[in-house]
This record gives C-alpha cells, structure tokens and sequence, in this order.
C-alpha cells in the first residue's frame, strides 16, 4: 500500500470545518431541555444566579470530565461492560429521585428555617453527570466525531476547551430565565407549586434513561 503523503491538513489539531460543528453540536446539546437544565431553572428561581454558579459549574465541569477520561479510553470499557451502563441507570435515576424530593420541599422564599432549603452544590451536579449513563454515551459521541486522533492529548483538550465555551453561557440561561421569575413565583403559594412541577418535570425528564442505550 502506497502511503499517503503528508499534508497541511494533518498538522491542524481542529478543522475550522470541525470547529464549526462542534460548537453547534454544543450549543444543541447545552441548551436541549433536561435534567441538569430544569435543576439550573430551579434553582436560579429558587435562589438566584449567584448562588446557582456552583451548580453550573458542577453541571459542565462533571460532563467535560467525562469526555477527557472517555478521550482516554474509559469509554472502551464501557461499551465492552454493558451491565456496568444498567447499574449506572439505576443508581442515575435514584439519584434523580432525590433531587427531585429535595426541590418539591422548598416551600417559599420567606421560610428561613428549611434545611432542605439549600441550593444544590458543585459536587452534587458533577455527580448527576457522573451517573447518568445517557451522559457517557453523549461524551463517547463527541469525542469521537471532533477530535483528531494524530492531534493527541491537545487535540482532546482543545475540543474540551471549546465545548466549555459554549456549554457554560448556554446553559446558564436557563438559571437566568429562572432568576427573572423569582419575584413572580414568590407570592403566595406559586413557589410550592413551581417547585412540585419542577420535581415532577425532573424525573419526566429520566425516561429516555431507563431504555436501553
């Protein structure tokens, strides 16, 4: 076989063309309606956008993980351990159950004796991505369609860098949508009730998890 010569094309870590559609693909991806979007939505209408930043963090910081280790190969375990994918559903959707109980207990903006009252923290959302089994599939995605194998390791953190870039404005506008009905939902019982349906639209939002992958 006649090997093929080298060109300018497989110095470039990224494509513009490649660059292009990942930040559209990111873009999508971040501002779709899910799990981490109604918890943001929650949470900004709850507690406002200062105090909701350690959950978008903990929301992009926990994705953009699992997309490095995947880069490096975790996710070739994954897809050779199926089972491992059904305990991570399980363990997913439990988890979810408990965030959705913690949102419907928030009562209204002038309790101040709740301990349930508390918005939910980086480490917590970093484990909602790091359970959530829908979520590696979409990390082995990206990080086979954008990255560029002979790029390496900069390759992956180039991509990384840019699927930040776009995943942190785009899904801070669903904590900010919140915090602009925060005066809204504070009278009278609407937050007890905007809380029940956040809840409910929280775990809704599972059932695509509990098929198979």
């Amino acid at each position: 076989m006649i090997p093929r010569p080298h060109t300018q094309m497989d110095d470039q870590i990224m494509s513009p063309e490649n660059l292009t559609a990942l930040i559209g693909f990111a873009f999508v991806m971040s501002v779709s309606p899910g799990p981490g979007n109604f918890l943001l939505l929650a949470s900004g209408a709850n507690f406002g956008i200062a105090r909701t930043i350690p959950l978008i963090l903990g929301i992009s910081s926990g994705f953009l993980s699992m997309v490095f280790v995947v880069g490096l190969g975790l996710g070739e375990i994954l897809e050779r351990f199926p089972m491992a994918q059904d305990v991570l559903r399980v363990i997913c959707f439990g988890y979810i159950l408990w965030l959705a109980y913690k949102i419907s207990q928030i009562r209204s903006h002038e309790t101040k004796d709740q301990t349930t009252a508390q918005p939910i923290g980086f480490v917590q959302a970093a484990m909602l991505q790091l359970l959530n089994p829908k979520a590696w599939t979409v990390a082995l995605i990206v990080t086979v369609t954008y990255t560029v194998p002979s790029a390496g390791i900069k390759g992956l953190l180039l991509m990384i860098a840019v699927f930040a870039l776009v995943n942190i404005p785009s899904i801070s506008s669903w904590a900010l949508f919140g915090a602009a009905m925060r005066s809204f939902i504070s009278q009278g019982k609407r937050t007890r009730i905007f809380n029940i349906i956040m809840a409910v639209l929280l775990v809704a939002s599972m059932a695509p998890m509990l098929l198979p992958i």
